[in-house]
């Protein structure tokens, strides 16, 4: 393996500082395939040193980031970007550990997918591959940066990184440390690319023939420039427009908490509740029905809007429109006829991020899952699980609502395609008679590589319960 090497700050000029956005997606692929040709254990082994390196820089990235947040403070940032931006303490270890729990992961590269002997002696196997350079746009949140670097190194992929102004001294010494480390290893520093200046977002987002996958990270209106201005595919979400359905038969305590965790726990975030979509029949009955829920997200802090029928039955005022995006403790409410309207409202007016059914009638909660048409369809759970920590994927490079590629909270694998490798031995075609096919599907290597590291594992067992054992019988003996 190689050696891990506790990396100092070097404070040189960026590698790719003077050449154009072009040349520098260019020079992230060519440096991509360098990372991609590293063994899986050298790539897990830079993680490590990244993880070491901004551990040794904790003060110089922390003093970095209070100068952002004083120029911040000063131009009078709105609070929810100052607490985005703001390093708190813990931070610096908690990104050193992400990185290396990314570098433990399971090898996301050339993983067997599928394997057939297309004829005798000719076989073809589909493999996971890097999709190649990536540019990442995000608002605010300097801890970002190191948790996309750590996920695109894993997946051998190159890094275009474009940050927002506000933390513009925390981004670039982040971005010093974990460069600074990859010449030990053989890859060059522009496999990840820090992009400065507003123009050459207009400029990179013009490059599909060079870049392969945009992922914003940010507001409604960065995500809609972004999608109606570029060729190139962008992984992301406008809106989190998120809805929860009250059934006939839900638990009145239940939807009370998931209601008010959903809307409260992080107002602002994609996955908080937007629309509570409420049953007729559990209006008017007090604290068995919606009044209850409704004195729950009062009491903590929510103002309740009336979509068209709530308005006028409940006395609310008018919510904004009927898809709308509060990103505060705002929540419009709405009254249902039964299942088939709320499914209807729900892809009528909501963004297809996630939605939540509360009832203890299981027939019911199948049903809505199977029929609503969002990314993230949950029964009885808060809509703020829609995460990718908290769906177990690792770090998150963000959550897509679009349906091509990947959906969803979106970890490493949203960061893969595919290729197909063949071998043959001399075959050819000739208008299909110059082979016989017989598409026999096979068993995948991986099985056969389980099986033995899975003897290897026993046999080192045996081999150090038999070392342990003669150790006990020396010390015996010489007793």
């Amino acid at each position: 393996g190689t050696t891990r090497r506790r990396a100092g700050l070097n404070l040189q000029a960026p590698p790719t500082m003077g050449m154009s956005t072009r040349d520098q997606a260019v020079a992230a692929r060519n440096a991509s395939r360098q990372l991609q040709n590293l063994s899986s254990e050298d790539r897990a082994a830079l993680l490590y040193a990244i993880a070491d390196a901004l551990e040794a820089n904790e003060d110089a990235i922390m003093r970095e980031n209070e100068k952002d947040i004083a120029a911040a403070e000063a131009a009078d940032t709105e609070s929810h970007l100052l607490n985005r931006l703001k390093m708190k303490p813990g931070k610096i270890a908690q990104l050193a550990a992400g990185a290396r729990q990314i570098a433990d992961m399971e090898e996301p590269l050339g993983r067997q997918l599928s394997k057939m002997k297309v004829a005798d002696g000719l076989t073809l196997e589909q493999v996971t591959a890097p999709l190649g350079v990536l540019l990442i746009i995000f608002e605010s949140r300097p801890d970002a940066l190191p948790q996309i670097a750590s996920l695109a190194i894993r997946s051998g992929n190159g890094l275009l990184l474009k940050g927002g102004k506000e933390a513009t001294k925390t981004n670039a010494i982040l971005h010093k440390i974990i460069v600074d480390c990859m010449p030990a290893f053989g890859v060059d520093r522009e496999c990840i690319v820090l992009v400065e200046g507003r123009e050459a977002v207009s400029d990179i987002l013009a490059l599909h023939d060079v870049v392969d996958l945009v992922i914003p990270r940010g507001s409604n209106s960065l995500v809609s420039y972004i999608s109606n201005n570029t060729k190139i595919p962008v992984l992301g979400h406008a809106d989190g427009v998120c809805h929860m359905y009250l059934d006939p038969n839900a638990d009145v305590a239940m939807a009370a908490k998931l209601a008010v965790d959903s809307k409260t726990d992080y107002p602002a975030a994609c996955n908080a509740l937007e629309t509570l979509l409420v049953h007729k029949s559990l209006i008017g009955k007090g604290k068995d029905g919606y009044e209850a829920v409704a004195a729950a997200l009062v009491a903590a802090g929510c103002t309740l809007h009336g979509g068209a029928r709530a308005e006028k039955a409940l006395k609310l005022p008018a919510c904004p429109a009927p898809r709308h995006e509060y990103g505060n403790l705002g929540l419009t409410v709405e009254i249902v006829d039964d299942m088939n309207q709320a499914i209807d409202y729900i892809h009528a007016n909501g963004s297809g991020h996630t939605e939540c059914i509360i009832t203890n009638d299981k027939a019911a909660a199948e049903e809505f899952l199977r029929r609503v048409d969002s990314a993230c369809v949950f029964h009885n759970a808060s809509t703020r699980f829609s995460d990718g920590f908290r769906f177990g994927l690792g770090a998150e490079v963000g959550i897509s609502t679009s349906r091509i590629h990947a959906r969803g909270p979106v970890g490493v694998e949203g960061l893969l395609t595919t290729r197909w490798l063949c071998r043959g031995d001399g075959h050819f075609v000739e208008k299909d008679t110059g082979v016989k096919y017989t598409h026999q599907k096979l068993p995948l290597d991986a099985n056969l590589a389980h099986k033995v590291a899975t003897g290897l594992g026993w046999a080192v067992g045996i081999a150090n319960a038999v070392h342990l054992g003669l150790m006990l019988w020396k010390m015996a003996t010489k007793k």
